[in-house]
C-alpha cells in the first residue's frame, strides 16, 4: 500500500493572511504542475490560483472555509511532488492558441544581447520569434507577464545599470525570460524591441493581454512585411 509523503507543513502550505494560503512545492520547477491541478481540479472555497516563480498564492471565499481547503491543498502538494520532475512551469497551459505579439526588433539593447550571447542580431530574432513562450506568472506591475520557454536556450544578464524610464511596449530579456513592459517605468531588462500591442487595457475584459498559463508568439513585423 502506498503512502502519501509527508509534507512539512511549515514549508508547504502556509497561511497568507485569513483568507489565503501560500504553496511552496519541494521543487520550483513544479509550480506549473501545481497550479495545473488546482485549475483542472477547482477546491471549493477556493477563489482564485495566482502561481509565481517559486510559490502559488491560492485565495479563499472565506475564514470558514480554511481548515478544509488547507487539509486538501496539503493533499494536492503531497500528490504533486511525488511525481517525477518532469513537468516544468510551463505546464501551466490552457487550449488556446498563442497569443501573437507584433514586434518591431529595435531595441537599444538588441546588439549588446548579440554580443552576450555570442550571436548575431538577427539570430537572436530568430530564436526570439521561433520560441513558444508562455506566462508563468505575473508581477512587478499589471499586466507585465514573466515569459518562460523550453526552446529558448539563452540567459542574458539585467543590465549593469538600471533604466529610469523604459516606455510603455518595450520587449526585453533577463535571465532565461522575457516580457513586455506594460506601462513607462523603470527596469533593468535588456530591450530588444517594442510592440504595439497592449498588454494591460481598463477598457478590456480581461484587462490583461497575457495571464498566467497563457502561450506567446512574437512575430517579427519587419519580417513579416
Amino acid at each position: 500500500m502506498s503512502r502519501t509523503p509527508r509534507i512539512r507543513e511549515e514549508t508547504a502550505v502556509r497561511c497568507a493572511g485569513d483568507r489565503a494560503f501560500l504553496l511552496t512545492p519541494d521543487d520550483p520547477e513544479r509550480v506549473g504542475r501545481l497550479a495545473t491541478e488546482l485549475a483542472g481540479r477547482p477546491v471549493a472555497g477556493v477563489v482564485d490560483v495566482l502561481p509565481a516563480a517559486e510559490t502559488v498564492l491560492v485565495t479563499l471565499d472565506s475564514v470558514r472555509s480554511a481548515p478544509r481547503v488547507r487539509r486538501e491543498l496539503e493533499r494536492i502538494v503531497a500528490a504533486v511532488s511525488a511525481t517525477k520532475a518532469d513537468v516544468s512551469r510551463g505546464t501551466f497551459t490552457p487550449a488556446t492558441e498563442p497569443v501573437p505579439i507584433p514586434v518591431r526588433y529595435n531595441g537599444p539593447d538588441l546588439d549588446t544581447v548579440a554580443a552576450l550571447l555570442d550571436l548575431r542580431p538577427d539570430q537572436v530574432i530568430a530564436a526570439h520569434t521561433a520560441a513558444t513562450w508562455q506566462c508563468a506568472f505575473v508581477g512587478f506591475a499589471p499586466g507585465f507577464g514573466y515569459l518562460t520557454a523550453a526552446d529558448w536556450r539563452y540567459s542574458v544578464p539585467r543590465r549593469d545599470t538600471a533604466r529610469t524610464r523604459i516606455p510603455a511596449g518595450s520587449v526585453g530579456l533577463a535571465g532565461g525570460w522575457s516580457a513586455v513592459y506594460p506601462r513607462v517605468t523603470p527596469g533593468g531588462w535588456q530591450l530588444i524591441g517594442t510592440t504595439a500591442s497592449a498588454m494591460w487595457d481598463t477598457d478590456r475584459d480581461p484587462p490583461a493581454l497575457i495571464r498566467a498559463g497563457a502561450r506567446v508568439r512574437f512575430v517579427d513585423v519587419d519580417a513579416a512585411s
